[in-house]
């Protein structure tokens, strides 16, 4: 996998249907080092930071995308939006050119990518999950776990995901848990490039005054709500905890997946303080306001979640699937769990919850939120290509 010199200084082309923070940081990463070419959207607005003259939209695809979620069930229209990446993927392979390296992700950009490949180029998946036989495989039996007739994401898009690794050269690997779910299953460590998103985090602080001693314990979980994210394990955490301290209360957003809705409804009884999805200033207050972040995903990439409750010096629980327990220290800021194990998960917080109550001073961040800037995340990035030999480290100068 070593690339010859005559592969070093070729453009990037950076393609997602639609915004997708972690590659629209790509693209600007690379700009700045004077290396994007293009970046190619399935949608009517291009990305903050990249000119227009080096930005390809195509908002049919974002039209039809919308349509879809406007009209037809989260599932039905998720399947229907994967159906759209075959389209997409012609309108990117047309705006290639020979020698160009293309950014993109799971099942977008099949046919581009072969074509880069023919053509000279390097192939780099964005994998904001772990692999795609590691994804259908935990999730297809966390849903007949659940009797859920909807398997964990549309076949048709799995197939496709998988179909397209044939024509991949790196993988581009947010955290050890995606990384470890390549490596196993055939990818060899020099194909694996670190890739922490990089996160705004300068409105994620923690609270500037000692915690409210009237406050009830309180357990927040701030993503959506489904099967992935191991609702069922969270709602039977809850209720053992609820044992120990019967003020307790769990606050959730109501962004809810279908395969989650009968487990809804089965702990309904539950104190449950639901709130919509809210803008950064609210969700702040509502962290801040809390004591312990819970998320016993089955499978993630990174999730930014448990991060921003982090830098607002809330301790949390993970499981290793979640991307975000490479920043936990056991003992320090939080905890790392099982999957699918509600005991374990309740424990943690009944542990954390002795520490939060009878904390007497205002929270403070306990990990360095400088890893997830956007200058780390940079001169991580373009370093990792110019130890590949495709950047030219002469016309590299970190900011």
């Amino acid at each position: 996998m070593s690339p010859s010199s005559s592969t070093r200084n070729r453009q990037f082309a950076v393609a997602a249907p639609g915004h997708v923070q972690f590659d629209e940081d790509k693209a600007r990463a690379l700009l700045h080092h004077g290396s994007l070419r293009l970046l190619a959207l399935g949608t009517r607005r291009g990305a903050t930071g990249v000119p227009t003259e080096l930005t390809r939209l195509n908002p049919r695809i974002g039209l039809a995308a919308y349509a879809a979620a406007r009209t037809l069930s989260n599932f039905k229209a998720e399947s229907f939006r994967f159906r759209l990446n075959p389209w997409f993927d012609r309108w990117v392979k047309k705006q290639l050119q020979s020698g160009d390296h293309l950014i993109s992700s799971f099942g977008y950009t099949n046919a581009a990518f072969k074509w880069v490949r023919q053509h000279g180029g390097k192939a780099f998946l964005s994998a904001g999950n772990s692999h795609p036989e590691n994804f259908w495989t935990v999730l297809t039996e966390e849903h007949q776990r659940w009797n859920c007739s909807d398997p964990p994401i549309a076949r048709h898009h799995y197939e496709r995901s998988l179909a397209m690794l044939a024509d991949v050269d790196y993988v581009f690997a947010p955290s050890s848990f995606v990384a470890n779910s390549f490596l196993t299953r055939g990818f060899k460590p020099e194909q694996i490039i670190k890739d922490v998103y990089p996160i705004n985090l300068s409105t994620f602080t923690p609270a500037t005054i000692p915690r409210d001693k009237n406050r009830p314990l309180t357990i927040v979980s701030t993503g959506g709500v489904s099967l992935r994210k191991g609702a069922p394990y969270l709602f039977e955490a809850f209720r053992l905890v609820l044992q120990r301290h019967p003020t307790a209360r769990l606050r959730l957003t109501r962004v809810i997946q279908d395969s989650a809705l009968p487990v809804v409804a089965r702990y309904a009884g539950l104190p449950i303080d639901w709130a919509p999805s809210l803008p950064h200033p609210q969700l702040v207050e509502r962290l801040q306001d809390s004591d312990i972040f819970v998320l016993p995903s089955l499978e993630e990439g990174l999730v930014r979640t448990a991060l921003e409750a982090m830098a607002c010096g809330l301790p949390v629980i993970l499981t290793p699937n979640t991307g975000a327990a490479d920043f936990v220290q056991p003992g320090v800021n939080g905890e790392i769990v099982p999957i699918r194990d509600p005991r374990a998960i309740a424990d943690a917080i009944l542990k954390w919850a002795d520490v939060a109550m009878h904390q007497s001073t205002p929270p403070t961040c306990k990990f360095d939120t400088s890893l997830l800037s956007f200058d780390h995340f940079e001169k991580q990035f373009i370093s990792q290509l110019v130890k590949l030999n495709l950047l030219d480290e002469k016309s590299f100068v970190p900011r």
